[in-house]
């Protein structure tokens, strides 16, 4: 109401309160009639792009931007969108390479070299009076703890970064003593998840420390992201600007995006739900670009039926009662899906006879599948590995459940047979020229019977192996080590083909693609790169994470890879143009593994911190807490149909959960998506259908064989 403004404005005059007059008239034409020009504008045509606010003369606007370094002064501009223009055209993958030098901010890459250090830090110059900086960080601390309930959980959410930068601008300029009692006032209200982050801090006590520390330069150069209600954003703003604390106000400025949206501020469990990583949250943008999550749709060949028409069932999708049923070939009907991606998006090999063989196996194999549900559980098959003092560091287990690998500490790969088929080796050149070609078994013939044994030991890495993977037609398998390469090794000769170098320190983890012929792999270095088996340079590098990339994983459709972090989240690439696509927050440690669900919606992700985690992907949501593990999860895998969830911990225990009932009646209404207003369910103990304990053996690996058998594998130990 004008009158009533104007009435305000001339009382404060009176008064001679200039400053709050000003404030007023600038708040007032913000959110007057007309907008006030350009400034809301933006903040209203684009909610959550920019965050953008009048304020003091003289200072910069809080937006969110590209930039790398944090004084790069750019245009407001869209989350995603690459700040370097890349033609990378439509020609096949494998020739088209990312540049190694990408530097990624959020999903947009940046063609530069890692910042210069001392430009970086250089931001923490503007400094004020050392000795004012616990009144100003307990003057704040006062002022949010004093708001309302609702606006508090929301402005809580600026105790950490503001700690920490104010810390590190202390210590940068060389304030050592005021630093000092400032950390040790103020540590213990930090949340209980950033207590690594704290410890690491704790050790940057002079300014040639933060030169060579990257968790630091990481704070620097990445904004930390905050999602908060326009409300609760306006009443933060009026307090610095009315207590003139300009030293808290430039680090708003600076060093954090405030994602602005509309609408009721989130609860304390809402916000708790989403934090905790390495940078804040995902800004909103990061998660809107459309994701294909569907299957492709699966090549037509005739499957004889032998034993009844179960098979042509299975073929044309199930009856309609039960929930559409799918298995790993994608038992689809014939319609395409409509969130698949083009059958070309992505080249993908052909398919070999072998592979139409083993399909139509796999097809089999279905019909006399078991159907899971919270009354049907799975039996559960515990390889134990004993007396493996060499160190059990990896395993994987071939999709038709006939081979285990084990990668361990002593740098061998060992490869058994857990079928009564003992493992054998091709012939030599010279046997196998005296083979008749023509003949039906010529596939047995080249099979050398005096090299058959349960067990092949594969030696060439120089390092602990820390990932393993089979291809999907079982020729092939790729192992990871501390050395800092993969090596792809064949089964029909029990030797290794190649190694990758591209990674220049350990290895963590490495998977094929679910078509063969790609692979991926994730290291220390923080980025994940693509591969294919022909090339020896990477096909595409994914760099945007803040710390090791600990688990990488394919999508069923191939399109997309899903990495998770030490940094603590999990992004979703597209392995098409490099981007990425999806930022998950939520995880309070580093995560260790990840399961897609075998209809390609859904993202479990597992971590140090013992929860696991459930994203819904086209949504770009976390759907689901699922809490019970007290130690790391290493292991997670869908049934085959995807009606239950199957986790493995450090704890020594199997958990199964019903997945069915986790994924209906969600509520991912546009308000959701659009603010991150989750409601997960308080408890997540209806969804535990049970909890199997191993006597002193941690899970490392678990796999749903073909007919729904849940096979787990881990080294006993006897501490």
């Amino acid at each position: 109401d004008r009158q009533t403004l104007v009435a305000v404005l001339q009382f404060l005059r009176r008064s001679n309160l200039r400053e709050s007059e000003e404030i007023l008239r600038r708040e007032a034409r913000l959110l007057g009639d007309d907008l006030g020009g350009s400034i809301a504008t933006v903040a209203t045509s684009s909610p959550g792009v920019a965050a953008v606010a009048a304020v003091p003369p003289g200072k910069g606007e809080a937006r969110g931007d590209c930039g790398v370094g944090p004084s790069s002064r750019r245009e407001p501009r869209k989350v995603g969108t690459p700040c370097a223009a890349r033609s990378l055209g439509s020609s096949p993958l494998s020739e088209q390479l990312l540049l190694a030098g990408a530097f990624a901010v959020g999903g947009a890459v940046v063609v530069e070299d890692q910042p210069d250090v001392s430009a970086v830090l250089s931001a923490y110059n503007q400094q004020g009076d050392p000795t004012l900086y616990e009144e100003y960080y307990s003057g704040l601390k006062h002022f949010i703890e004093c708001s309302l309930d609702c606006h508090r959980a929301e402005l809580s959410q600026l105790f950490y970064p503001l700690f920490v930068h104010m810390y590190l601008e202390l210590v940068y300029n060389q304030h050592e003593s005021e630093a000092k009692s400032f950390f040790e006032r103020f540590h213990g209200d930090q949340e209980c998840y950033y207590q690594d982050d704290l410890r690491v801090l704790s050790s940057l006590t002079k300014k040639e420390h933060m030169k060579g520390n990257e968790t630091m330069l990481d704070f620097r150069t990445s904004k930390f992201v905050l999602r908060i209600s326009r409300d609760s954003y306006q009443l933060l703003k009026r307090h610095l600007q009315e207590k003139q604390n300009n030293q808290i106000w430039n680090i708003v400025q600076e060093h954090l995006y405030i994602d602005i949206f509309d609408g009721m501020p989130r609860s304390k469990q809402q916000i708790d739900a989403m934090v905790g990583s390495l940078a804040g949250e995902a800004k909103r943008e990061a998660n809107k670009a459309k994701v294909f999550f569907g299957l492709l749709k699966e090549p037509e060949f005739d499957v004889p039926l032998d034993d009844e028409d179960e098979e042509g069932e299975n073929e044309e999708g199930k009856p309609k009662k039960k929930k559409p049923k799918k298995d790993n070939v994608g038992s689809k009907s014939k319609k395409q899906d409509p969130n698949a991606p083009p059958q070309n998006r992505i080249p993908l090999p052909e398919l070999k006879d072998s592979d139409k063989l083993d399909k139509v196996m796999n097809m089999k194999e279905a019909a006399r599948r078991v159907r899971l549900g919270p009354e049907c559980l799975p039996s559960i098959c515990f390889y134990t590995f004993l007396n493996a003092y060499q160190g059990l560091t990896a395993v994987d287990i071939t999709d038709d459940s006939s081979m285990i690998v084990g990668g361990f500490a002593d740098s061998t790969v060992r490869v058994w047979s857990v079928t009564p088929k003992k493992l054998r080796s091709v012939k030599t050149a010279a046997d196998l020229s005296l083979i008749d070609k023509e003949s039906d078994d010529v596939l047995e013939r080249i099979m050398d019977e005096k090299t058959a044994s349960e067990l092949k030991i594969l030696y060439g890495h120089s390092g602990p192996v820390y990932g393993t993977s089979f291809s999907p037609d079982r020729n092939y398998l790729l192992s990871c080590s501390e050395d800092g390469t993969v090596r792809l090794w064949s089964l029909q000769t029990f030797t290794c083909l190649v190694g990758y170098k591209g990674h220049n320190y350990p290895v963590w983890d490495t998977q094929f693609s679910p078509y063969g012929y790609y692979f991926v792999s994730g290291g220390h270095d923080r980025v994940a790169r693509l591969w294919a088996t022909d090339h020896y340079q990477p096909l595409r590098i994914f760099a945007g994470h803040l710390a090791d990339v600990t688990c990488t994983r394919f999508h069923p459709n191939s399109n997309y890879i899903a990495t998770g972090s030490a940094d603590r989240t999990i992004r979703l690439w597209d392995v098409l143009n490099g981007n990425c696509v999806r930022i998950f927050t939520g995880h309070k440690g580093p995560i260790h593994s990840l399961a897609f669900s075998p209809n390609g919606r859904f993202l479990a992700t597992g971590a140090t911190d013992g929860r696991v985690l459930l994203w819904d992907i086209g949504h770009g949501l976390m759907v689901g807490e699922l809490k019970g593990h007290t130690d790391t999860i290493y292991a997670l895998r869908f049934s085959r149909d995807g009606e239950i969830l199957a986790s493995g911990s450090m704890d020594n225990t199997v958990r199964l959960w019903d997945a069915v009932k986790a994924f209906e009646d969600l509520e991912t209404d546009d308000f959701t998506t659009a603010t991150g207003h989750i409601n997960l369910p308080e408890n997540s103990q209806d969804l535990l259908l049970g909890t199997y304990m191993t006597k002193s053996t941690p899970v490392v690996h678990l796999h749903f064989t073909r007919r729904n058998l849940l096979l787990a594998a881990g080294a006993y130990s006897s501490q």
